[in-house]
């Protein structure tokens, strides 16, 4: 007996031995065999961190941006809307708004569908540096695209084949684009397709809860009247986490997919604005600063917006004065006229 504990304790000890030396070989081979690249390589593997997942970080191609019809007309047949990465709705003139879809690091082949200029959403593609893709214009924003020299891409007079017609449906009504197209018309007119600017919300990989913050809301059902005329609404799913969206009391859904519109993060804020032809075209008091709410993951926080200039990045801030951070995901932008009425509930 005594042998054989010795025998186990010899086979014991060797084997410790073995992998020591297994362990010093490892480690010189690592110090003094390997190259630095493959060591940084191994290390930056190690401590992968995840990434955004709505626009790539690493990328600095320049977003695009699609003014988007929104009348009656239109609604029943929206494309590709759920791939745009931010959503602008403004009003315009006749109570009806206006949608301005922003995309980037997306192969979209569907848009639409495409609508007029307003001189207002100039503001929010310079904010963005966004390619500008619209089908028609009014006078202002005509006069305001010359003057500010932003690159545009227009299906009535520098850009028709970017564009196309669904004759399934009524014109003006039926005017559809796709990212590919809008890309291939801006490399042709030698428009930068890069961009030094960064991304215009600070988004977090992280999960961002709102429900710790001392001032928060519950938000499970989100209403945004325009006008007498139109009211946009979201509805919060917790299973996805995500608001859903409906338009004058009816799911607004993409006509390829059928599936409903959903947004991660929505941002309103509220302005004045006012008639200034004969028209009933819209004008904003935009430019200063304001108030708004931040709404995310079934909560809702009040903020402060600023921006300094037309083509300045809109600032949100949470009321202590905290730059907010925004969720991975898509987001839908608001900017309400300051006479109606936001309504948040559970």
């Amino acid at each position: 007996m005594a042998r054989a504990r010795h025998k186990k304790k010899s086979i014991k000890g060797k084997l410790l031995v073995t992998i020591l030396l297994l362990l010093a070989i490892l480690v010189f081979s690592w110090y003094f065999l390997f190259p630095k690249e493959v060591k940084e390589q191994v290390k930056k593997v190690a401590k992968i961190e995840p990434s955004l997942k709505i626009v790539d970080e690493n990328s600095k191609e320049r977003p695009i941006a699609v003014m988007i019809d929104n009348s009656d007309a239109a609604r029943d047949h929206h494309a590709g809307l759920q791939d745009a990465f931010i959503t602008y709705e403004i009003i315009t003139e006749g109570g009806i708004s206006r949608i301005m879809a922003l995309y980037k690091d997306k192969d979209v082949d569907l848009i639409g569908p495409v609508r007029s200029s307003r001189h207002y959403f100039l503001d929010y593609t310079m904010e963005n540096d966004a390619i500008y893709a619209h089908y028609g214009w009014s006078d202002r924003a005509r006069s305001d695209i010359e003057s500010l020299g932003i690159d545009n891409l227009n299906g009535i007079t520098n850009a028709q084949n970017t564009y196309w017609r669904d004759d399934a449906f009524y014109a003006p009504h039926n005017v559809y684009t796709s990212t590919k197209d809008i890309l291939d018309t801006a490399a042709e007119k030698d428009y930068e397709l890069q961009t030094e600017q960064g991304l215009l919300l600070p988004y977090s990989v992280k999960n961002v809860s709102l429900e710790q913050e001392e001032n928060k809301l519950v938000a499970n059902h989100i209403t945004i009247p325009y006008s007498y005329y139109h009211e946009t609404d979201y509805q919060y799913n917790p299973d996805t986490k995500e608001y859903y969206r409906s338009m004058n009391g009816s799911p607004h859904t993409d006509y390829q997919t059928k599936e409903q519109y959903h947004v991660k993060n929505i941002i309103v804020i509220k302005v004045d604005n006012y008639s200034f032809d004969d028209y009933g075209r819209q004008d904003l008091e935009n430019i200063g600063s304001g108030d708004g709410y931040y709404i995310t993951n079934g909560y809702a926080i009040p903020i402060t917006f600023e921006k300094t200039s037309r083509s300045s990045k809109t600032i949100y801030k949470k009321v202590t004065g905290e730059e907010i951070q925004v969720n991975d995901g898509n987001t839908a932008i608001q900017i309400q006229p300051i006479s109606q009425e936001l309504t948040i509930t559970e």
